[in-house]
């Protein structure tokens, strides 16, 4: 078993061996993404019942919290991709952690809109100072550093090296984020889900809450391998193999 995960492992550590691998699961992370979009957002949008104190604004909490996790868990997946990277120069590390960089951004940003939304008909406001959302705040200007490091520089080695470092270094902001509702004054809702004595949610809410974390998580995915395969492309044009598969596409055409 350990000789199994240990040659798969090495597969989807080489961009030869990646790319027909992500051809298949690509689209599988995709229709996953779909499948648990579908129900996740009928539930959340027409089932389940309105807050009996916000009413129907609490509903964006179906997209605002899904985004604040990705946010969180892409940023611990790039940190976790670089110190393999930089430990045993895996170049498909290196390249999650590029690739992963832009759609971070994207659901930081999504947490952070759609937590102001929110947050005007709560808290009177379109934006606080607050701990936590000053804090992701900053973890947006991490994944935009990042992605722009990388490409500031004209040698990749190096722009591999200094983007894997900052994903480490900056993987303290994650506990901060967690945590800071607990470490600082905040106004802004403490931990819902996952807490002692369990969710403090009905069923009726919970279950599409985690129907739409679910599709979020699985669309990062697909998202990640359309990024890795294009990375893998666009760093490996001069290769014979990638040659060998133009000819292939061309001849197809």
């Amino acid at each position: 078993m350990f000789s199994i995960l240990n040659r798969f492992y090495h597969q989807l550590g080489s961009p030869k061996e990646f790319y027909p691998i992500s051809t298949v699961t690509t689209p599988i992370f995709g229709l996953l993404a779909l499948a648990l979009f579908i129900p996740g957002a009928y539930l959340g949008l027409v089932v389940a019942p309105a807050d009996y104190q916000q009413g129907d604004s609490y509903r964006i909490i179906f997209v605002h919290v899904p985004a604040a996790w990705l946010s969180l868990m892409i940023y611990v997946i790039m940190a976790v991709a670089a110190a393999i990277a930089l430990i045993w120069r895996m170049k498909m590390a290196f390249a999650v952690v590029i690739c992963s960089a832009p759609i971070g951004a994207v659901f930081t940003a999504l947490a952070l809109i759609t937590g102001s939304l929110w947050a005007k008909p709560t808290w009177g406001t379109w934006w606080v100072w607050d701990a936590r959302l000053t804090f992701e705040l900053i973890l947006l200007f991490l994944y935009v550093g990042i992605f722009s490091m990388y490409h500031a520089f004209d040698e990749r080695r190096i722009g591999e090296r200094a983007t894997a470092l900052l994903s480490i270094v900056g993987v303290v902001i994650v506990p901060i984020i967690h945590y800071s509702v607990e470490w600082w004054s905040s106004l802004h809702q403490g931990q819902t889900v996952f807490r002692d004595g369990g969710p403090a949610m009905p069923p009726s809410m919970l279950t599409p809450l985690l129907l739409m974390a679910g599709s979020a998580t699985f669309f990062y995915g697909y998202a990640l391998f359309l990024n890795l395969r294009a990375h893998v492309l666009e760093e490996n044009k001069g290769k014979q193999w990638v040659q060998g598969m133009a000819k292939k596409w061309i001849k197809r055409g």
